[in-house]
């Protein structure tokens, strides 16, 4: 299976705008991100939530370097979060590494299949917790939390942390 193609609305730093926000828009293609590259990528339900500040994306962070030593090219960190949240959640995070990517429309998400409502907790419409490995476009491993559904009332996190496909991709290489 292919990533889906979509395009990220995305903010990047342009210094020569000055001032305080010294940021401007651009677009960001999945072409982009995944054409001619290794990478895994793995989505959370949203910045700044507990699991996904004190576990997901900190462990990914850590083990970066180790990513790479497996020829991994990239590390993207995908969420229903828009540019200007995302910003924020890395910069709080101190995350250098690993690139954080929002999918305000959830475009992506949804055309994955993995999007979900948790109105339950007043979220709205979000994404499954999954991680994959794709290489040059291709989906080829997909880790998804247990118990997919709307609603959910718990948030699993057993399978698609760092060390989980860091794992894997050691005994595939």
């Amino acid at each position: 299976m292919q990533v889906p193609k979509v395009t990220f609305k995305t903010r990047v730093r342009n210094e020569a705008l000055g001032g305080p926000n010294p940021f401007e828009w651009k677009d960001l293609t999945s072409d982009e991100i995944f054409k001619g590259k290794k990478v895994v990528i793995f989505s959370l339900p949203g910045a700044f939530t507990p699991t996904c500040s004190t576990s997901h994306l900190p462990r990914y962070e850590e083990l970066y370097d180790e990513f790479k030593a497996q020829g991994v090219d990239a590390v993207v960190c995908l969420s229903v979060n828009d540019a200007f949240v995302m910003f924020q959640w890395g910069k709080a995070q101190g995350a250098k590494n690993v690139f954080l990517l929002p999918d305000g429309n959830a475009e992506f998400t949804r055309k994955m299949g993995m999007l979900v409502d948790k109105s339950n907790l007043g979220f709205g419409m979000r994404s499954w917790r999954y991680s994959m490995f794709v290489d040059n476009g291709e989906v080829v491993k997909v880790f998804a939390e247990p118990g997919f559904d709307d609603n959910c009332p718990t948030d699993p996190f057993e399978v698609s942390d760092a060390d989980t496909m860091l794992t894997w991709l050691k005994s595939n290489k």
